[in-house]
């Protein structure tokens, strides 16, 4: 229901890409004209998008279905979304490096393989284990896949068609996230050849294999000529911390919450704290960090990463919680669960719309803390209707309050990262653009480990459905609250250049 990709962050973090030297003389003389098959190659990138953004949102609906069949805890529920999204989180951060290392073509080939392969596991897994392992490699492989083609749209496209090529996003991932989970509900009630869940992953096969045949075909291959190796001690840090912080979250309640929960969650603060020393003195050495230190000197940066991973921990959260609420508390199908959504969804599209419209570069963070407003209000209706609809409520009536938080997020989401990103230095852009989108995804692994282990840490209280889906609506609201606190750490407008891209 709740996207996690936006078309913003795509562009943002399309600024990460330094200009690329090709690798042989043939391929030089093709980066002075135009690249001849750049828009074949925009569709095998765009498909690699698709595939991405539909994982992401099709577990949410599914999950509920997947426990009754394979069995394992409430905590399987949201290791199926905080397992991709954590995984993606720690990749994203070396993804575009290793283009810029071994080839972008290669890398994302390599990504696109591995991704449909892991969708094939996650379609044949016989118990909760092996769907959440391959669930973390879809995470992984999915984070070596996307840098790729972000960086090679750069290199292909000529300055004039950079911003149509760009463009070509905005409907494609729009039709995917309205369409994710209506698909997903759909492929699980249709239970085609028997399969029910496991369709919702198989249908990557013929996609994924599609988008690497082509690419092997249309891609071109670059890479950096002066690349730097990889902080693999940087990797390791930060991965260290988020498994420290995420696992205790999600598996804590269900153990009866022993000491060593908390004394993970205070580790994991600690190897933070071990990552940013290490990064420091890395940058001081004269290598390359994976994350830039001076960045969190910057009060309007570290300010809008924190109002980030408030915002995103909030939305993807909520979403998981919803669908649960759906279809274990409203009794509704799968099927009928992601048409309930499509409010949000379409809200979500009408929303971005708004803000591409002009009121973006009118006005700027004023537009985002406008977002914040409506989007809490929206959650807001929705807790008072399921709150006075009890155990009646139905699909439109849920409807005013998903269309409400879908126009928020739209016009949140529209010039978070590009207001961001204005507080730092030109020079600092790719790394802060890295962080920026990694932070969304941990954020998603977060949200879904807080939320989720609330409402069913309510649930097992015996809280009913309804009351437990109302006090998690009223959590996202304080999260929302933070997120407009902070706002007013961000500058004021984007810089010119980044304004309306």
């Amino acid at each position: 229901m709740f996207v996690t990709n936006s078309v913003r962050t795509k562009n943002s973090v399309l600024k990460e890409f330094p200009p690329m030297t090709v690798t042989n003389s043939a391929q030089a003389t093709e980066a002075v004209a135009p690249y001849r098959w750049r828009w074949a190659a925009l569709f095998v990138i765009l498909a690699a998008e698709v595939m991405d953004l539909l994982d992401a949102l099709i577990t949410t609906i599914a999950a509920p279905t997947i426990r009754a069949d394979l069995g394992g805890s409430d905590s399987l529920v949201q290791w199926l979304g905080a397992g991709y999204t954590l995984a993606m989180a720690v990749g994203l951060v070396t993804g575009g490096r290793l283009g810029d290392l071994f080839g972008r073509k290669r890398m994302f080939l390599i990504g696109a393989f591995g991704f449909t392969a892991a969708s094939l596991l996650c379609g044949v897994a016989g118990s909760p284990e092996m769907l959440i392992a391959s669930r973390v490699l879809q995470g992984l492989f999915g984070a070596v896949m996307l840098p790729q083609g972000l960086g090679l749209i750069k290199e292909m496209f000529p300055p004039q068609e950079i911003g149509k090529a760009f463009g070509m996003f905005g409907p494609v991932m729009t039709i995917s996230s309205v369409g994710g989970p209506v698909l997903a509900g759909w492929l699980v009630d249709a239970d085609f050849f028997g399969t029910g869940w496991r369709m919702i992953f198989l249908i990557n096969l013929p996609l994924g294999l599609a988008a690497a045949l082509a690419g092997i075909r249309f891609l071109p291959e670059y890479r950096l000529s002066n690349a730097t190796r990889l902080d693999l001690v940087g990797v390791g840090l930060v991965s260290v911390a988020g498994f420290l912080l995420i696992y205790p979250l999600i598996q804590g309640r269900e153990l009866g919450w022993p000491a060593w929960t908390f004394v993970s969650m205070a580790a994991s603060l600690v190897v933070f704290a071990l990552f940013g020393r290490y990064e420091s003195r890395r940058a001081a050495s004269g290598k390359d960090p994976l994350v830039t230190p001076s960045l969190f000197r910057k009060r309007a940066f570290s300010g809008g990463l924190v109002a980030g991973l408030a915002f995103f921990s909030g939305m993807i959260g909520l979403s998981l919680v919803f669908s649960i609420y759906m279809q274990a508390g409203l009794h509704f199908s799968p099927l009928k669960a992601g048409l309930a959504s499509l409010p949000q969804a379409v809200g979500g599209v009408i929303g971005f719309g708004l803000a591409m419209s002009g009121l973006q570069e009118k006005l700027g963070r004023g537009l985002l803390q406008i977002g914040v407003v409506v989007m809490a209000a929206g959650a807001a209706v929705l807790g008072v209707t399921i709150h006075l609809a009890g155990t009646d409520v139905g699909v439109w009536q849920l409807a005013p309050g998903l269309a409400l938080v879908g126009i928020g997020m739209g016009l949140t989401m529209a010039p978070f990262f590009d207001i961001v990103l204005a507080g730092v230095e030109p020079h600092e852009s790719g790394s802060a653009s890295g962080t920026m989108t990694a932070v969304q995804q941990l954020g998603g692994a977060l949200g879904t480990a807080v939320l989720g282990t609330l409402f069913f840490n309510l649930l097992k209280d015996q809280w009913s459905f309804g009351s437990a889906m109302q006090v998690t609506v009223w959590v996202e609201i304080g999260l929302l609250a933070i997120t407009f606190a902070l706002s007013f750490l961000m500058p004021r407008k984007a810089r010119p250049e980044q304004a309306g891209h």
